[in-house]
């Protein structure tokens, strides 16, 4: 695409890690209206998504995305300069304090823009648009998001972070603007022009794949694709490339499927090995719990220190299942870890969940995270100090601008030959120094924490702590999952029984794609674990709504956004896995399960639709199918259908298929009031007490003295069960 207006501006779009100098960040409060009376606000003071209230005070008149800013845009004949990005951004802060808060700035904005601030977590739809459009014109994407518009919302110029003056091959702020500007006004053709040519792109790139209708589903694809997926593995520290390193948790669990569909084993050695090496590294807080949203360097060690609820929810899922496989505690605390941070830091009154923790505090990043050599050693005793400074590589010099990030770099078992201590003495007195730094770390001030609620993460969370429970037998976590789905079905759901996408204080934003698809996800999962009729109805009113609003019968896959969305230049479609798994492959895998609860063929057609469409880039990119795959897996080998029937409240039978690692199994434990309302389904058709009556323990079962099981697989059923010897044996 040529450089549009002709201007000799580069611009490199960059998403970058701050490792070096420390910026001096103002931070405004995060919840709640910011106060400062000798500052006038902008348009942004009645916005609730706390990154636009980080902005309501900047000399900028910021306006959110709405028709008054782009009538006013037209009206005026002023382009838009449309800055994108969300709470915990780092370089947002960046670019805010450079520029956003400078009066010079600010005037030149003024005069020449209509300047519009949306938050990417709220507006998706939005930031996908534009972003496809950064990727487009310089190679690659991130926040903050910096976009110039015309009145209709055509692009003409695109980039992420400027900074204020020009510096590092990037042009400055200040310049970008006045040349900007300039050209709309005295060379508008070439404006136009270039707009024109974005939009015509964009159209044509509205799905983020090319699809071959043609491919048949093989039995080999699952095979083929994890071979092809570990040819990209990073064999000496785990996970995919080099750096920035995200845990891209879609594959990892795609590779646990096809070690279970092929078993080969590498493919779950090498999870394994990721899993540890992640545990291991400055990505995860082991004082606090929780993984953040990804490492700058190769080997896990320096975050970026932002927390999001996304990586700790699909993590979460991650260690369940690896810890289901293996039984090693030590990824069942990992998880639990994880868990416990999201109730103690993550979690509203109400129950539902915050989506994502700042990186910066006091204006640094990392700041909350970091220790010093020195503190450290005043803190904790000598004995252990030195064991624990060996523990978690901590050293004069430090890793981190000159302080320590906690690292497991020497071995339990290494440590306790060396000091010969035993290694429960030596996790004894780690833990109690973590417990120890926790406390005092909680003195400190602490990042700020986004108290949004949106429904596609919930979502996620909620499927985070169903498989936590389902590994651990935690009824808090089941009750957590509980509670969220509550208050999304209390707060979320909108008059017309659809699903609305934000609440912060008040519900809004008709949902996108994700926020079904994940939310259904949700509901399965806890149908799954307690199958009360609710949770199985709603998933497939939500589903039915889904397939309404945005199915695309001329492609078989679903928008991005419902057919009655605000028009925007493109509706998109999104079918990568990456950070987040796609709207589309997650549905693709509720369909097929909703299918086998509901004998609907008209979900496992559009499912085999959309493997279709998409198994063939998955194939030759795996890297950005993993969920996709995992649905794959799912349709390719043969669900196992388990059925249990409990008297009371604890279920045996059900605990130990919880516990088992049967990624394939479609499951239900019922008590005998929901089975009665779920008998319309046809997987729970002759699966009821009565049915028993060929047991030799029928009379004990009427009697409520033992609960039932039964297994269905390749189209035959078990005789009722009441032993965890049989169940094993129909399940093995």
């Amino acid at each position: 695409m040529k450089n549009p207006v002709s201007l000799k501006v580069t611009s490199t779009s960059l998403y970058l890690i701050k490792k070096g100098s420390k910026y001096h960040i103002r931070k405004y409060a995060i919840v709640g209206s910011i106060q400062n009376s000798q500052k006038k606000p902008n348009g942004l003071i009645n916005e609730t998504s706390p990154y636009l209230l980080q902005h309501a005070y900047n000399p900028v008149e910021w306006y959110g995305w709405n028709q008054d800013a782009l009538e006013k845009s037209k009206k005026e004949d002023k382009p838009i300069f449309l800055s994108i990005g969300y709470s915990s951004c780092h370089w947002c802060h960046v670019m805010a304090h450079e520029s956003f808060e400078d009066n010079d700035i600010a005037k030149i904005m003024n005069e020449h823009y209509v300047n519009i601030k949306v938050d990417r977590e709220e507006r998706p739809d939005i930031d996908d648009i534009y972003q496809r459009a950064c990727q487009m014109y310089t190679g690659t994407g991130g926040w903050p998001l910096s976009v110039f518009l015309t009145p209709d919302q055509r692009p003409f110029y695109i980039g992420t972070y400027f900074p204020k003056e020009n510096r590092h091959g990037l042009p400055g702020f200040e310049t970008l603007l006045l040349k900007l500007a300039d050209g709309y006004k005295n060379r508008r053709n070439e404006v136009i022009s270039s707009s024109q040519e974005f939009v015509t792109v964009l159209r044509k790139s509205s799905s983020d794949i090319v699809s071959d209708t043609d491919t048949k589903l093989e039995k080999t694809i699952i095979n083929e694709a994890a071979v092809t997926l570990l040819q990209l593995a990073d064999n000496l520290y785990g996970g995919f490339g080099s750096a920035p390193k995200f845990p891209n948790a879609s594959n990892l669990l795609f590779l646990l499927r096809a070690f279970d569909y092929s078993g080969i084993t590498k493919y779950k050695e090498f999870v394994l090995f990721t899993a540890d090496r992640m545990d291991s590294g400055g990505i995860h807080d082991h004082v606090g719990g929780g993984f953040a949203r990804y490492s700058t360097d190769q080997r896990w060690l320096v975050p970026h220190f932002e927390k999001m609820l996304y990586d700790n929810a699909l993590l979460s899922t991650l260690y369940s299942e690896i810890y289901s496989i293996t039984l090693d505690p030590n990824y069942s605390n990992v998880l639990e870890k994880i868990l416990r941070y999201v109730q103690r830091e993550m979690t509203s009154n109400e129950g539902a969940f915050y989506s994502s923790q700042d990186a910066d505090s006091e204006g640094e990043e990392g700041k909350y995270y970091l220790w010093s050599y020195k503190e450290l050693k005043k803190i904790l005793d000598q004995e252990v100090f030195e064991i624990f400074a060996d523990r978690f590589g901590v050293t004069q010099g430090g890793n981190f601008e000159g302080k320590n990030i906690l690292n497991k770099y020497t071995s339990v078992q290494r440590l306790s030959e060396r000091y010969s201590k035993t290694q429960e003495w030596i996790s004894e007195k780690i833990e109690s120094s973590l417990e120890q730094l926790y406390k005092i770390r909680l003195k400190r001030i602490k990042p700020g924490t986004d108290r949004k609620i949106l429904t596609s993460w919930n979502g996620l969370m909620i499927s985070g702590f169903i498989s936590g429970y389902k590994v651990t037998g935690n009824l808090r976590y089941l009750e957590n999952a509980q509670k969220a789905v509550s208050f999304i079905e209390n707060n979320l759901r909108s008059s017309d029984n659809r699903l609305n996408r934000v609440f912060n204080k008040v519900s809004k934003i008709p949902g996108y794609l994700d926020d079904y698809a994940f939310y259904v996800e949700a509901l399965i999962n806890l149908f799954s674990i307690d199958s009360k009729s609710y949770y199985l109805e709603r998933a497939i009113e939500y589903t039915n709504s889904m397939i309404q609003h945005f199915w695309d019968a001329e492609t078989n896959d679903f928008f991005f956004t419902p057919d009655d969305n605000e028009k925007l230049i493109v509706r998109t479609k999104n079918h990568y896995d990456l950070a987040i798994p796609s709207g589309n492959s997650v549905a693709t895998s509720n369909l097929i399960r909703l299918y086998y609860y509901t004998q609907n063929e008209d979900l496992l057609a559009k499912a085999d639709q959309m493997i279709q469409r998409m198994s063939k880039p998955a194939v030759g990119n795996p890297f950005g199918f993993g969920q996709l795959l995992s649905a794959v897996y799912l349709r390719m080998k043969t669900p196992l259908e388990i059925s249990i029937i409990k008297n009371k409240e604890y279920s045996e039978l059900g605990n130990h298929v919880n516990r088992k690692f049967l990624p394939n199994a479609i499951t239900a434990i019922v008590n005998k009031t929901s089975l009665s309302e779920l008998d319309k389904y046809p997987y729970f058709k002759n699966k009821s007490i009565n049915a028993s009556k060929n047991n030799n323990n029928d009379s004990e079962i009427k009697n409520n003295n033992k609960e039932v099981a039964f297994v269905c697989k390749d189209f035959t059923c078990s005789l009722p069960i009441s032993t965890i010897d049989e169940l094993e044996k129909n399940i093995s």
